[in-house]
């Protein structure tokens, strides 16, 4: 528990929360402690006061006491990120194994002219013909984990940047990059393979550091050279790079396909890929690169292409990895569906770059209390048992998680030891809760 009468905390959620303890002051600390219990306790609408009323701090704390935390109190995003990474890396990946992140873009939507950040961008998800959506854009990494309850790889949102127009930031594979960059820095020894759609290409991608390996879609219109050749011993600049390799389309028709077993979106099927290793200059520079092709369906042509800096990993595992890149789709839909993360209303620079940080933080500390310590099957059952409906559910959703992560604050805040009894009002108030949480 922490010293403060006025918070009680799980222990075995306070374990993974004092893993971020010296990134704050003892008092910015506590009020960490109490917005992060408040956002994953909380089922209505996560704004800054909303995860104080979630806490059931609202009659104890001053509000700007919250909001102090995001717009003024001295802590780093950046820092946040990194120590919910480090948090994710030692539970939930094997020692010494290489560390898989997937990278994304996403839109908070926002109004008003006065909030940091904000304009026009592209979103996916949007109704409109034009799909563009107003608010702050949002980078994403997570680190993609395998969970004993889960037959399907798992996302854990652990970074995030903010899209900045008219700054450096208004690239998100320079952010993309850079966070890349800092995550292996904070992990010595451990090999980072990231994954990305194709939007994550680019002249960014040279020098890449070799604890970091890079996968992606390749374009069409990629233009692939060969290995250089060898010296010729002769004077002048040797060449950097070999002869121009034709089109995809090409490539396909003279390159020989062979067969390979994958396991992709909970299916296992043998397809059919063609591997190469060539240079993609103007995005990776000099370093070699593999090109998968990948055909599907037997016949002529490929499906898509993808490419790795990674040259070590086979013709499977490249499909494997890039499929895995889906998860973080899963991952940034449960942030804004079931967590309501970007839903505060901050409009400040200071406030609007530390609050998702915060908040994707509180998603990575939920699903890693849930694989460490939460999972006991009887969610699994119950949820079974009161919708019979689900008669093919045999795994926990991120709902399930939250559900129970926040049933254990709620029996933490009211059965806490004290020396007086509960009045009605604290009865009718976890009755209410209790029904919300079961909704």
């Amino acid at each position: 528990m922490l010293p403060d009468a006025t918070l009680q905390v799980p222990a075995s959620l306070m374990t993974l929360l004092s893993a971020f303890a010296p990134l704050f002051t003892a008092p910015s600390f506590r009020t960490f402690c109490g917005l992060a219990c408040g956002f994953l306790a909380q089922p209505g609408k996560r704004t800054v006061c909303g995860m104080l009323t979630g806490a059931g701090l609202s009659r104890s704390w001053p509000h700007d006491r919250a909001h102090y935390l995001f717009s003024r109190a001295r802590w780093n995003p950046d820092e946040l990120g990194l120590a919910a990474a480090r948090m994710v890396v030692s539970l939930l990946v094997p020692a010494g194994a290489p560390v898989d992140v997937a990278v994304d873009d996403t839109l908070f939507r926002r109004r008003g002219k006065k909030v940091w950040a904000a304009s026009w961008f592209h979103d996916g998800s949007a109704q409109a013909r034009a799909r563009t959506g107003y608010g702050n854009n949002w980078v994403i990494l997570a680190v993609v984990v395998r969970l004993p309850v889960m037959s399907r790889p798992v996302a854990v949102p652990v970074m995030a940047k903010l899209v900045i127009k008219g700054s450096n930031s208004r690239s998100r594979l320079w952010l993309a990059r850079r966070m890349a960059e800092r995550l292996a820095a904070a992990l010595p020894g451990r090999q980072v393979r990231v994954t990305a759609d194709s939007a994550y290409a680019g002249g960014e991608l040279k020098g890449l550091p070799g604890q970091v390996s890079w996968t992606t879609r390749l374009r069409k219109d990629a233009a692939l050279h060969g290995l250089p050749p060898e010296r010729t011993g002769r004077p002048g600049r040797p060449r950097v790079k070999g002869e121009r390799l034709p089109s995809l389309a090409k490539l396909a028709a003279a390159t020989e396909f062979s067969q390979v077993k994958v396991t992709r979106y909970r299916k296992t099927e043998t397809i059919e890929a063609a591997v190469i290793t060539c240079l993609w200059y103007s995005v990776f520079g000099s370093r070699p690169v593999t090109v998968v092709l990948v055909r599907d369906r037997p016949g002529r042509g490929f499906g898509i292409a993808l490419v790795t800096s990674d040259t070590s990993a086979t013709a499977a595992q490249v499909i494997e990895r890039y499929a895995s890149r889906w998860s973080i789709e899963v991952a940034i839909q449960d942030s804004k569906q079931l967590f309501g993360v970007g839903q505060a209303r901050n409009r400040t620079a200071r406030a609007v770059e530390a609050t998702v940080p915060f908040e994707i933080a509180c998603q990575a500390i939920a699903v890693t209390w849930y694989a460490t310590v939460g999972r006991t099957g009887d969610d699994l059952r119950e949820r079974r048992r009161n919708s019979p409906w689900y008669t093919t559910k045999s795994e926990p959703s991120t709902s399930d998680m939250t559900v129970l992560l926040r049933r254990v604050l709620i029996y933490a805040r009211f059965k806490a030891p004290r020396p007086d009894q509960p009045t009605c009002e604290e009865l009718h108030a976890i009755r209410l809760a209790w029904e919300v949480a079961a909704a």
